[in-house]
């Protein structure tokens, strides 16, 4: 396996690892805070996230990509200068969103909520904004050392931060929120001001991996300056101007999802409120924008980095002009979203209110697991839009990513209120996904019209995937009825997980069973289930011995 292939895999699995925590966490989290928390924390931490992107600016990545293009060069020095530069210049913006953020708590806190409904206090909402906002002065600058090791193809150190990033955020979080809520029987305002502080443990832990690791690996780097016989001397604004532009498509796709959410934060309180259901507003923001969206992304973290993998071979056959294998590539790349995904999806459709409750608990289950059941296909939108937009920037066509993210995010605002005021708490829902899919629409007419794509294979394992899936959901449903007989999942939330493990095990393994035999995992996948087939082909090998 080439050392590419293990990277990506490896930080494929990390960032799949931490979205894994990042949901799992929550199941203590809402039995501490429940909605209220819940929403409280949506406040602070979509707008954190948006503040995160814009105050990097994409630079991570482009510095990745930067570094990498002057290694190739046998230019390390002006590597090393970017680090540099790029640090300084990460301070200086995350400084700059640090106080912008800080300052603004209040005006971005009375934006987000209607006073009259909510039971959250302005000056609650205005300090655990003001405390998320810390961890600004730090990730911006940490981000750039892990581009820099990035494109010296070493992938481990931004693996290993990540998820130490997350297990000591989780940690702090979990800890604070118990001390304050069991022990001291503190506030849930104030357990939610140090779970969003807890951004800042995770990235000081970031920050020490990552130190680690320069000392470790700056002796080899040191090697390459001493040994460099050429350097192109680029004056630093040169360096910027091409760092930026490499910088802007990234920053687009990161950010695309907390717009939609900053939307519904914006819009959704006032909304509910004007709708006659302001006493509902708290208990839906929670359960869709904060609990449910956890769900609904994990699916589509693993399966777009599985298809992102592949970008890389994209951009080297257009660039080489190899149309036939660029069309098998980029199919390649759509049908892993669609295999893994469209399961997923229905089968949380399926199962909405035992994972629900399982996960966050019984009460209100019914009405949020019909929520989260609305909700579920936007996994699969999300998982197009960022792979469409990838594949964008593999055939030189990034720029119209600003074009459909901006028609999509035209269509959300336009119709989020109106949406709500007719169909509650669902129509943020409704107007998601007609947002993203509209985008998605955009992207992929883009990608047909500019690499004359063909559709028709995409369409023809899009349809074996449905067949199956269709299959696996009858599946399910005669599960939960057979179980409804002797649980009850609405109730209990013991009940709930015997009925989800029991549907996840057994709908879950039929889908892939039903893939695996058909060929169609072999044919999307190729290489990558060469495992199950050593795993199979042993178990085969075992019962014909235990036959004889």
């Amino acid at each position: 396996m080439s050392k590419i292939v293990k990277g990506t895999m490896l930080l494929t699995g990390a960032t799949f690892l931490s979205k894994f925590l990042g949901m799992i966490y929550l199941i203590p989290f809402e039995a501490m805070v429940g909605d209220t928390g819940g929403t409280l924390y949506g406040f602070a931490y979509i707008p954190y996230t948006i503040f995160i992107s814009i105050s990097t600016l994409g630079v991570p990545l482009a510095v990745s990509k930067f570094v990498s293009k002057y290694n190739s060069l046998g230019d390390y020095e002006t590597s090393r200068k970017i680090l540099k530069s790029g640090m300084q210049l990460m301070a200086f913006s995350g400084l700059v969103a640090f106080l912008i953020m800080f300052f603004g708590a209040e005006l971005l806190a009375k934006s987000f909520m209607n006073e009259e409904s909510s039971t959250i206090a302005l000056t609650d909402a205005t300090r655990v904004i003001q405390m998320v906002s810390f961890a600004l002065l730090i990730i911006p600058g940490m981000s750039i050392v892990r581009g820099f090791f990035q494109g010296h193809e070493s992938m481990a150190p931004t693996a290993v931060s990540q998820v130490i990033e997350q297990v000591a955020r989780i940690a702090f979080l979990l800890i604070a929120v118990f001390v304050v809520r069991e022990i001291f029987n503190g506030s849930i305002e104030l357990a939610v001001g140090f779970a969003t502080f807890a951004a800042f443990i995770g990235a000081i832990a970031s920050v020490i991996v990552l130190y680690v690791y320069w000392k470790k690996r700056k002796p080899y780097l040191d090697r390459h300056l001493e040994q460099q016989e050429y350097s192109y001397n680029i004056p630093q604004k040169k360096m910027f101007k091409e760092l930026l532009g490499y910088a802007g498509p990234f920053v687009l796709v990161g950010i695309a999802i907390p717009l939609y959410q900053l939307i519904d934060n914006l819009t959704f309180q006032d909304a509910m409120f004007v709708a006659g259901k302001g006493e509902l507003a708290d208990t839906a923001y929670a359960a869709i924008v904060m609990y449910g969206h956890k769900l609904v992304i994990i699916p589509m973290t693993l399966a777009t980095g599985l298809s992102l993998s592949m970008l890389p071979a994209v951009t080297a056959s257009f660039t080489e002009q190899k149309v036939h294998l660029l069309h098998k590539q980029m199919n390649q790349v759509f049908q892993i979203v669609i295999l893994l995904i469209v399961p997923a999806v229905v089968g949380l459709i399926v199962l909405s209110g035992e994972a629900y409750g399982a996960l966050y608990g019984v009460e209100g289950v019914e009405m949020k697991g019909m929520w989260l059941a609305w909700y579920a296909p936007a996994s699969l939108l999300f998982g197009l839009f960022s792979v469409s937009a990838a594949v964008l920037q593999g055939i030189n066509q990034q720029n119209f990513t600003v074009f459909s993210l901006t028609a999509g995010m035209i269509i959300k605002a336009s119709l989020n209120i109106p949406l709500i005021l007719a169909f509650g708490a669902k129509g943020s829902i409704f107007a998601t996904l007609l947002a993203v899919g509209a985008a998605v629409f955009l992207n992929l007419w883009r990608v047909r019209k500019k690499a004359d794509f063909p559709m028709q294979p995409l369409f023809k394992r899009a349809l074996l995937v449905i067949i199956f899936t269709a299959i696996m959901a009858i599946l399910l449903w005669i599960i939960k009825l057979l179980l409804g007989m002797f649980l009850n999942p609405l109730e209990s939330r013991l009940d709930a997980l015997v009925v989800l493990v029991a549907g996840v095990v057994i709908g879950g393994g039929s889908y892939l069973w039903l893939a695996y035999k058909s060929t169609l995992l072999e044919r999307v996948l190729g290489g990558k289930i060469r495992i199950l087939d050593r795993f199979l082909n042993k178990k085969n090998s075992q019962e014909e011995n235990d036959a004889h």
